[in-house]
C-alpha cells in the first residue's frame, strides 16, 4: 500500500528502524524534502541527552544545529516537557543564530506546565527569552492568522502519553489545520510513546463525541508516537484542509513499538500536574475513566490514577475480586485515604477531606499491564458494589461519555455487563484500527 505523502526525515526515505548516523545523514538532506532550507556550514555534533538507547527528534534537530530550520523564523508549540538534556529548547534555539524563534503557543497547562487541568491559560511572554506566548487553551485553541503572521515554520515538540483523551494531540491537529492555512510548513519533533507502540485499547471514538478531549476516530490508547498520529491525521482526512499540508516528522531513533518508557533511558518529566511519574502515565489510560464517574481517582493525593474508592467502597472485597481475575502485570491492595486540596494539581478533589476505601494498583509487570483493561474491570466492579449498596456510580455523563467516546460503555456498565464482556465488545473496531493504522507506522516492532 502506497505511503501517506509527508517528509519523514531519513537517509533512504522509508519509515524503518534508523540509526542515529542515518538520522544525521536524513537531517543534511532535508532541504530535499520539501522545505527548500538553507543549509547550515557547522558540522553536525552527535545527539545530546541519551543516558540509553532513544534520541528524541528534538535532541536530533540539535545535533544537526537546526540546519533543517536555517533562515527561518520558528513557531514552537511547547511546554515543560520540551527538553534537550536538561535544557529547554526554547533557551537552545534562542541563542542559536541560524534561526529566529518568533512565537511560542502554549497547550493545556501552559508552557510551564503548571496549570491545573481545564485551567485557561493566557498569552504573555517568555520572561527568559522574551519570545511572546500565545495560548492555544484559552480564547482560542488553534492558532488564529494574527498569531501566526510572519511565522515561516511551526514546529511541534511536545511529549504526548499515548491516550486519546490527553489534549495535547487535539492541540497538534488544530495547529496542523492552522499552518496548512497559513500555508506555512509544520514540523513534528517525535518523541516516544511512553506506554508503548503495542497497546491498542478502547472503543474507537464516535462522531457525536468528537471534542477537544476526543478529535479523532481512534481507541482510547492508540499505541502510536505524535509524529506517527500527525501523518495519520493528515492522510486519513480528520480535519479538512490538510491535503496540502507541508509536513515533516523528524523521528525519534532508537525507539521500538515494544518499549515503554523506562526502556527509553529518558528522564520523566511531568507531562501535566497529575502525571507526574510514568506510573501515574501508565495508570491513566484506565483510571481516567474511572475518574469521571461518581469516585475519587486519587487526585488529591501525592499518587493519582494509581488508587480509586468512595465513601461506600468496600475496598477489601474489590481488591480480592479484582485479583482475582488475574490482568496481567497487575495488583490490587486495599487502602485508604483522604483526598486534600492542592493548589494548581488538584484545588477540589472529590470527597476532600473525607477518609475513603480504596484499591491501590501496583503494575507488577509494566510490558504486559494493559491500563484500559485495568479501568474497565475496576469500572465493572465499582458498579456491583455500588448497585448492591444502593449507591450512584455515574453523575453527569457528559465528560464520561467524551473521554469513553461512545455511550455504549456507560450502557454495559449499567446493565452490569463483566469486565471482559466489555473488551470483547470493541475488539472489532480495534483490528479494524490496527489494520487502517499500520501505513503511517514508522517504527519497528
Amino acid at each position: 500500500m502506497r505511503r501517506p505523502c509527508i517528509n519523514a526525515i531519513n537517509s533512504d526515505g522509508h519509515h524503518s528502524h534508523l540509526s542515529r548516523r542515518s538520522v544525521l545523514a536524513g537531517l543534511s538532506a532535508a532541504a530535499t524534502c520539501g522545505f527548500g532550507m538553507a543549509r547550515a556550514q557547522n558540522k553536525p555534533q552527535p545527539p545530546r541527552g541519551t543516558n540509553g538507547p532513544v534520541i528524541t527528534g528534538a535532541a536530533s534537530a540539535v545535533a544537526a544545529s537546526f540546519k533543517q530550520f536555517a533562515g527561518k523564523r520558528i513557531g514552537l508549540i511547547a511546554n515543560q516537557t520540551s527538553l534537550v538534556e536538561s535544557e529547554h529548547l526554547v533557551d537552545i534555539i534562542s541563542r542559536t543564530s541560524s534561526v529566529k524563534l518568533a512565537a511560542i503557543f502554549a497547550p493545556e497547562h501552559g508552557f510551564r506546565g503548571s496549570a491545573e487541568a481545564g485551567a485557561s491559560v493566557r498569552n504573555g511572554r517568555d520572561a527568559k527569552s522574551g519570545v511572546p506566548m500565545f495560548s492555544l487553551y484559552g480564547a482560542t485553541k488553534k492558532p488564529t492568522p494574527e498569531m501566526l503572521r510572519g511565522i515561516d515554520l511551526l514546529v511541534f515538540d511536545i511529549q504526548d502519553v499515548g491516550v486519546r483523551s490527553y489534549t495535547y494531540i487535539s492541540t497538534m491537529g488544530l495547529a496542523m489545520q492552522a499552518a496548512a492555512e497559513a500555508r506555512i510548513p509544520f514540523v513534528v519533533l517525535d518523541r516516544p510513546n511512553p506506554i508503548g507502540g503495542e497497546d491498542v485499547s478502547g472503543f474507537v471514538l464516535e462522531p457525536a463525541f468528537k471534542s477537544f478531549v476526543g478529535q479523532y476516530p481512534i481507541p482510547i490508547t492508540h499505541a502510536m508516537t505524535v509524529g506517527e498520529l500527525a501523518t495519520m491525521i493528515k492522510g486519513e482526512r480528520w480535519l479538512t484542509g490538510l491535503s496540502a499540508l507541508d509536513l515533516t516528522v523528524i523521528p525519534c531513533t532508537g525507539w521500538t513499538r515494544s518499549m515503554r518508557w523506562p526502556s527509553t533511558g529518558l528522564t520523566w518529566i511531568a507531562t501535566s500536574p497529575n502525571i507526574p511519574t510514568f506510573e501515574t502515565a501508565l495508570m491513566y489510560p484506565g483510571i481516567g475513566l474511572v475518574g469521571d464517574t461518581l469516585v475519587n481517582e486519587g487526585r488529591g493525593t501525592p499518587a493519582p490514577f494509581t488508587q480509586f474508592g468512595a465513601p461506600w467502597f468496600d475496598a477489601t472485597q474489590a481488591a480480592a475480586a479484582l485479583n482475582a481475575r488475574r490482568l496481567a502485570g497487575a495488583r490490587f491492595d486495599a487502602t485508604a485515604y483522604t483526598p486534600k486540596a492542592i493548589a494548581n494539581v488538584a484545588t477540589n478533589p472529590r470527597f476532600e477531606g473525607q477518609r475513603i476505601g480504596a484499591v491501590h494498583i501496583t503494575a507488577t509487570d509494566i510490558n504486559v499491564f494493559k491500563p484500559v483493561d485495568v479501568g474497565i474491570h475496576a469500572l465493572a466492579e465499582l458498579q456491583r458494589q455500588a448497585k448492591s449498596r444502593n449507591a450512584t456510580l455515574f453523575g453527569s455523563l457528559g465528560m464520561f461519555h467524551a473521554v469513553s467516546g461512545t455511550r455504549r460503555l456507560h450502557q454495559m456498565i449499567e446493565r452490569g455487563a463483566t469486565g471482559d464482556e466489555i473488551i470483547a465488545a470493541w475488539s472489532g473496531e480495534v483490528a479494524a484500527f490496527r489494520k487502517q493504522r499500520q501505513r503511517y507506522l514508522m517504527y519497528p516492532s
